[in-house]
């Protein structure tokens, strides 16, 4: 009954109310932290970020260095995950990591530096507003978060700031994810909002359906495995022939 607890009508619809702890800026610090923490083994399981670089990054590769920005970063793990993929093909990502949340600033500050990272506390917009360019433009886990005035806006400002392709990778809502993730998450992760954020995210993340109903027209919304949604935009896909 645990499991189950604040499944409303078994996630046949978005629980667009609830909202995790960790976007609380009052909550307990030290509890975020290892949040941050614990998201490095997280997502390495349920992220899928390798099989999207495989189908999605690398595939558009055309030299040995592109750049790419991550919106939302959170921790950081992700991208650093893609650099080390991209270096064992001899590719090297040129990465601006951006977040507006100060406390995801400094925990990401606090880290190693790693070659080809670089960290910002910004959003997408600012990156507009600057002019900035990337060839890739990335979010793990974002879209579930915003409400549909910000979705749009952060969809938009992708547009605007990939030349190659977007990508925002989040959670698909499923039944048997949603008993497994609380299953697993409530053994092995203590004292951090893992378990009880990624539960309120499945709740509040969108069929691949729902999501494509939600996307601009130049979008387009795939399904992964282990209930992922993909939103894409390619920006070469959606130019228009001229005639001859």
């Amino acid at each position: 009954m645990t499991v189950l607890a604040g499944v409303s009508g078994w996630l046949r619809s978005r629980d667009t109310e609830t909202a995790e702890w960790m976007d609380d800026p009052d909550c307990d610090l030290p509890t975020l932290l290892r949040t941050y923490a614990h998201f490095r083994i997280v997502n390495a399981v349920v992220a899928g970020w390798r099989l999207t670089y495989l189908t999605e990054l690398k595939p558009r590769f055309t030299g040995t260095s592109h750049t790419l920005l991550d919106i939302g970063t959170g921790g950081g793990d992700v991208v650093r995950a893609l650099a080390r993929l991209a270096r064992r093909d001899g590719v090297r990502l040129d990465i601006t990591a951006i977040d507006p949340d100060p406390r995801a600033a400094a925990y990401v500050d606090s880290l190693p530096a790693t070659d080809g990272i670089r960290y910002r506390r910004a959003s997408s917009a600012d990156l507009v507003t600057e002019g900035a360019k990337f060839d890739f433009v990335i979010s793990n886990h974002v879209l579930h978060h915003l409400s549909a005035r910000e979705l749009g806006a952060v969809l938009a400002d992708s547009e605007r700031l990939a030349s190659v392709l977007a990508v925002h990778s989040d959670i698909r809502r499923t039944r048997l994810g949603y008993v497994l993730y609380s299953v697993i998450t409530g053994i092995f992760f203590h004292r951090s909002f893992v378990r009880d954020d990624g539960l309120i995210s499945i709740r509040r993340s969108y069929l691949t359906r729902e999501l494509d109903a939600v996307l601009p027209v130049r979008w387009m919304a795939r399904s992964q495995p282990l209930w992922r949604t993909l939103a894409v935009f390619e920006p070469a896909a959606t130019t228009t022939a001229q005639p001859n």
